[in-house]
């Protein structure tokens, strides 16, 4: 029996971001496939990272999803230092958040906060949500 090859760190970062940024323009893996002539299912292997997106296949994804291809490695684990081109070194965000987001729960969640336009309000919601997390973690 031949043991199944892990998804590469990156390739499961930049499927889920794929993944988040369909979910946040409430497209479907169908309409995504569609539109680049593939079978939902196979847009399913990109976003769980069991198959890489070539960069021509990512180009034309960040054209239908309306980002820069750099959205998709934003936060990227182990991105080598030389990589950056600009001199800046900025820390990737914590695969934890963009799990998060990549979630319905996360992606609801996001886009209901975002329209609260009360500061104070927003500020408030989040001191509750911690309260709650604080006394569920007893």
């Amino acid at each position: 029996m031949i043991a199944k090859k892990a998804p590469n760190p990156i390739d499961k970062h930049v499927g889920s971001r794929v993944r988040m940024r369909r979910m946040m323009l409430g497209m479907s893996q169908e309409k995504l496939g569609d539109a680049l002539g593939l079978t939902f299912q196979q847009v399913q292997k990109y976003e769980k990272g069991t198959n890489r997106i070539g960069a021509s296949r990512l180009q034309q994804i960040s054209h239908i999803l309306q980002v820069p291809v750099a959205f998709f490695f934003e936060g990227a684990p182990n991105v080598p230092t030389g990589a950056r081109q600009d001199g800046l070194h900025e820390a990737p965000s914590p695969a934890y958040v963009s799990d998060f987001l990549a979630t319905s729960d996360g992606l609801a969640l996001t886009k209901a906060f975002t329209r609260i336009s009360d500061s104070k309000l927003r500020r408030r919601i989040v001191d509750l949500v911690e309260q709650i997390a604080v006394n569920d973690n007893r």
